[in-house]
């Protein structure tokens, strides 16, 4: 990544092992093949030399920029479009409201029994609506049979959805048929919660 006669500058994460944003920029630094990253902090934040970049969304498109080999966008504009509506369905319509910060909240404004219940309300509500916008794109993964954008959104919600909230995937078989193709990816798998160096268990 350095020219020639600068002093070699890596790439740093700060994030959290439990984090679904820190999870997607997991994915897409293994698929770049930045695959010896050591998490540091609590929220995805990425050090790059002089450059500090913050929430998960810059930081893909900033890595896809710098780096475009391997891309995480299709060249085709409408599965391109479809992979932005993807993300934000998750990054803006269901993961910040069913983040710790609000289910902590819920539990204690409005009862220790409910915040699950919020979570999973939640979830289901956009995987309904990205079941609808992927059926006729998906192929083996969201939007057809290479990995971009999209699926780094939906592995780390998709694995929340499952692990945390108990989220019965039979109800969307697009997302849950893309999800079991990306556990045989070693970017994927390298990038899960529990084999982060901050994993408590």
């Amino acid at each position: 990544m350095a020219g020639s006669g600068e002093k070699s500058k890596k790439l740093q994460l700060y994030s959290y092992w439990t984090s679904s944003c820190a999870f997607r920029v997991r994915i897409a630094l293994n698929l770049k093949e930045y695959l010896k990253l050591n998490p540091l902090g609590y929220v995805p934040t990425l050090v790059d030399g002089d450059a500090i970049i913050a929430d998960s969304f810059a930081i893909i498109m900033y890595l896809e920029e710098k780096y475009p080999q391997r891309a995480l966008l299709p060249q085709d504009l409408q599965k391109r479009a479809i992979n932005y509506q993807a993300a934000n369905i998750v990054s803006a319509n269901i993961q910040p409201l069913q983040n710790l910060a609000v289910l902590k909240y819920i539990h204690e404004k409005v009862g220790p029994n409910e915040a699950t219940p919020w979570g999973q309300s939640h979830i289901r509500k956009g995987f309904e609506a990205l079941e609808k916008l992927l059926k006729d794109y998906a192929g083996k993964y969201a939007t057809g049979d290479e990995v971009y954008m999209a699926d780094l959104f939906l592995a780390p919600q998709i694995h929340a959805a499952i692990k945390r909230f108990e989220v019965d995937m039979n109800q969307f078989p697009t997302l849950l048929r893309v999800f079991e193709a990306y556990q045989e990816l070693p970017a994927f798998q390298d990038a899960m919660p529990e084999k982060q160096p901050d994993a408590t268990g």
